[in-house]
C-alpha cells in the first residue's frame, strides 16, 4: 500500500512538473492573446509595417504597437536576440484582418510558442497580423520579421536626433515630427530595427547639471586657492618662510 501511494506521488508530482513546464515554454494564454488593443490607426499607415512606442518611465519599459502586411507571407516567426541566444517574443492583443476585412483574435489563430521564437500562422498571406508586446525604457530593438517599408513612431516628446543620446540603425530613413511625435521612415527594412532615444528635457536638465558641476567646481577652486593664499600670508606674518641660512658645513666645533 505504500508502495502504491509512493508511486502516485511521484506520478502526480511528475504531471505537475510538465504542466510547470509546458506554462513556461507551452505558449501564451488565450487572454493574453485577446487583449483588447486599437489597431485601426497603424493601419491607416502607407507602410508596409507601422511600429508605434509607448511612453515608459525611466525605470520601467514601456511596449508597442506594430501591424505587419504580410504580403504573401502566412507564417511569422517572432524573437528577440540576445547575446547568447534568440528568445521567443511575448505578445498579447494579437489581431488578424483577412484582405476583405474580417477579424481574427489570436485564439483564433495557430500561436505556437517555443523558448527561442513565437510562431504565427494565419489562414491568408495576403491580410495584415497586428500584435503589442514589451519596449524598452529608452530603447527599442525589434528585427525585421518582413521586408518592406517601415514606419516607426516614438512616445510624445521623445527624440533620436542628439547623437550623445539618441542613435538609430540602420540608416537611410527620413526623420518627422508630427504632434510633437518623432515619425522614422524607411523605405525598405531587412535587418533589425535598434533605436535609443530620449525625452527632449533630459537635454536641458543634462545641461544644467553640467552648468552646475562647472560652478560648483569653480568656486572649489577658488576657494582652494583663497585658502592657500591665506595660509601663506600667515606663515609670513610668523616667520615660517624665511630661508635659514645652512652651515652644516663647519660643524660643531671640538673642544
Amino acid at each position: 500500500m505504500n508502495r502504491r501511494l509512493l508511486l502516485a506521488v511521484v506520478a502526480v508530482a511528475l504531471l505537475v512538473g510538465f504542466a510547470g513546464c509546458s506554462t513556461i515554454f507551452g505558449g501564451i494564454s488565450d487572454e493574453e492573446l485577446d487583449r483588447e488593443v486599437e489597431y485601426d490607426d497603424l493601419r491607416d499607415s502607407d507602410a508596409d509595417v507601422a511600429i508605434e512606442i509607448e511612453d515608459a518611465g525611466l525605470i520601467t519599459n514601456g511596449e508597442f504597437r506594430a501591424v505587419y502586411d504580410l504580403n504573401g507571407t502566412e507564417e511569422l516567426s517572432l524573437y528577440r536576440s540576445s547575446f547568447y541566444r534568440d528568445e521567443a517574443l511575448d505578445v498579447y492583443g494579437v489581431r488578424y484582418y483577412h484582405p476583405n476585412g474580417t477579424e481574427m483574435t489570436g485564439s483564433e489563430l495557430e500561436v505556437d510558442q517555443s523558448r527561442s521564437s513565437t510562431e504565427i500562422t494565419v489562414p491568408d498571406g495576403n491580410g495584415t497580423l497586428a500584435f503589442s508586446g514589451s519596449a524598452g525604457s529608452r530603447t527599442f530593438r525589434l528585427p525585421a520579421f518582413v521586408e518592406g517599408s517601415y514606419e516607426v513612431t516614438l512616445p510624445e516628446g521623445y527624440r533620436t536626433s542628439n547623437f550623445l543620446f539618441g542613435d538609430v540603425n540602420p540608416g537611410g530613413y527620413e526623420r518627422e515630427i508630427v504632434d510633437d511625435r518623432e515619425r522614422l521612415v524607411w523605405d525598405q527594412v531587412d535587418s533589425t530595427i535598434s533605436l535609443r532615444f530620449y525625452l527632449t528635457r533630459d537635454i536641458t536638465l543634462f545641461t544644467g547639471l553640467i552648468g552646475v558641476v562647472v560652478v560648483l567646481g569653480t568656486l572649489g577652486i577658488g576657494y582652494y586657492y583663497l585658502q592657500v593664499k591665506q595660509l601663506r600670508e600667515q606663515r609670513e606674518e610668523m616667520g615660517l618662510d624665511v630661508e635659514l641660512e645652512d652651515d652644516s658645513d663647519d660643524g660643531p666645533g671640538l673642544l
